[in-house]
């Protein structure tokens, strides 16, 4: 088989939550572009349908469905729904994450930690496992989690979105050795700092990013099209033999 049919997501179904906007739209695009039909979804369905007609109009396939990944319901009904409309599901991006708070660990009140390991674990554990069945039965699948940096080394006043995104990537190992018999591969990818709104704070601040075209050895914040073709690649053939693996897009931050 040629490099480039090892590409091909045709006939595959792919869920992308979070994918209104940032990260998630550019992964969204990216795997229709290579022929994946799409399900994207993220709270507002006004926002979702937006990004679901433009994949149409620019020749893809993708249909919008609203979602709270931290409601238990709202996760059933999406997986059953993206079910009852494409037959099955092939690919899963948890993409969709919350930090509410930039502040120590120690000022963290519980409401606020249970909130963020609802939506950035809790939620991806139930998502793979709703997604496992269908997954299991074409003995093919892949989990995409979308973990972080912050994972790996955390940064003051992220301590515990770094502590979900740590647990995140544990859980996508425990995946990989366990659902690897399956035929379902599990992968992490950890972003550094990507333009996006969730990190226009960082991004936007003049004597951070000083900091960062200093120390960065690709000198710069990135695009968000720059994780998404990892996310492709997680998602197609070209990575069959790739499960367990944590994948960094961060212009050499773990290296500093």
């Amino acid at each position: 088989m040629s490099i480039q049919k090892l590409f091909d997501l045709n006939g595959r179904v792919a869920i992308v939550t979070g994918a209104s906007k940032g990260i998630g739209k550019a992964i969204a695009e990216g795997l229709a572009e290579y022929g994946a039909k799409v399900v994207v979804s993220s709270r507002s369905q006004e926002a979702v349908d937006e990004v679901a007609q433009s994949i149409t109009a620019n020749g893809g396939e993708a249909i919008g469905i609203a979602c709270h990944v931290g409601d238990e319901e709202q996760r059933k009904s999406l997986v059953a729904h993206t079910i009852e409309h494409y037959g099955g599901v092939d690919i899963l991006v948890n993409n969709a994450a919350t930090n509410p708070v930039f502040a120590p660990i120690e000022t963290i009140e519980t409401p606020v930690f249970d909130k963020i390991m609802d939506v950035n674990v809790k939620a991806c554990f139930d998502f793979a496992k709703l997604c496992l069945p269908h997954m299991k039965n074409k003995k093919n699948g892949s989990i995409i989690n979308i973990a972080s940096v912050e994972g790996m080394k955390p940064s003051n006043g992220l301590g515990i979105y770094s502590v979900s995104k740590a647990a995140l990537i544990m859980l996508t190992q425990a995946q990989a050795r366990e659902w690897g018999k399956f035929g379902v591969r599990s992968n992490a990818i950890c972003p550094g700092l990507i333009k996006t709104k969730f990190s226009q704070a960082l991004w936007s601040n003049d004597a951070i990013m000083q900091q960062v075209n200093h120390h960065l050895p690709l000198g710069r914040a990135a695009e968000t099209n720059e994780v998404a073709g990892l996310a492709v690649y997680l998602a197609a053939d070209a990575s069959s033999y790739t499960t367990g693996a944590v994948l960094n897009a961060d212009g050499g931050h773990m290296l500093t």
